[in-house]
């Protein structure tokens, strides 16, 4: 890739620093799976809106970078599919009455009246759904978390360790929150970590930009969505599940 999303944050010290350290590659091993990171209702509501009219009705939302996002996610699914490697769709925990880390930490500013509006309640009920364009099939594993990342609390290591997968192709949202979080986690089992650019978003622009920068600096390579659906191509077939 040559131009990549986060040139135009980096300062000219930043440029002479990274020219001092040739990007190197993580790079995919021979069992890789697919991980989708909240791509519920919350984020993306129940039609595309700009993020500030998105939010009156759907706090969480990250506007039209999610739907925009959508198409992308769709191709890599399917590709992931047809390749028969393992699929793990992860949302929150939303139903057990177990407060989530957001809430938690911010439970002294959650307005009393929110929890009054039935239209609010309603939507709260559908908020961890996992939206229809990306739905999971029967066979693929639907965790449910209640941290930032997908690993924390859940049985995904066990489910990736049982199918001895040494790769994590990641999307979904959002690139600075539980994106980054269960990619520093991956990163530190040891798998090799994919973040697919055109298949992960956030509502910020710059945090967005400045996380992918970061993660590929760290814990994963930050690869094109062409870049992966080459090598899901090379795979049909002959991977496991």
């Amino acid at each position: 890739m040559g131009h990549r999303i986060w040139d135009g944050y980096l300062t000219p010290s930043d440029v002479d620093h990274l020219a001092c350290n040739p990007d190197k590659r993580v790079g995919f091993g021979a069992r890789p799976a697919l991980l989708l990171v909240d791509l519920y209702r919350a984020v993306f509501g129940d039609a595309p809106e700009p993020l500030l009219q998105a939010i009156k009705t759907w706090p969480s939302s990250c506007g039209l970078a999610g739907w925009n996002a959508l198409p992308h996610i769709q191709r890599l699914l399917g590709a992931a599919r047809d390749a028969k490697i393992p699929i793990v769709h992860i949302t929150m925990l939303g139903d057990s009455g177990m407060m989530g880390w957001y809430d938690a930490a911010h439970r002294d500013h959650v307005p009393r009246s929110a929890s009054l509006d039935p239209a609010a309640v309603a939507r709260k009920l559908r908020a961890g759904e996992i939206v229809d364009e990306v739905k999971p099939l029967p066979g693929e594993v639907v965790l449910k978390k209640t941290a930032p990342s997908a690993f924390w609390g859940t049985p995904l290591a066990a489910h990736l360790n049982l199918h001895q997968i040494d790769t994590l192709i990641v999307c979904g949202e959002a690139t600075s929150g539980c994106v980054r979080a269960s990619v520093v986690d991956a990163a530190s089992y040891r798998y090799r970590v994919q973040v697919v650019e055109e298949c992960v978003f956030d509502r910020h622009e710059a945090t967005h930009a400045l996380n992918l920068f970061d993660m590929h600096q760290k814990y994963a390579d930050v690869i094109s969505l062409d870049e992966t659906l080459l090598r899901l191509s090379a795979m049909k077939g002959s991977a496991p599940r």
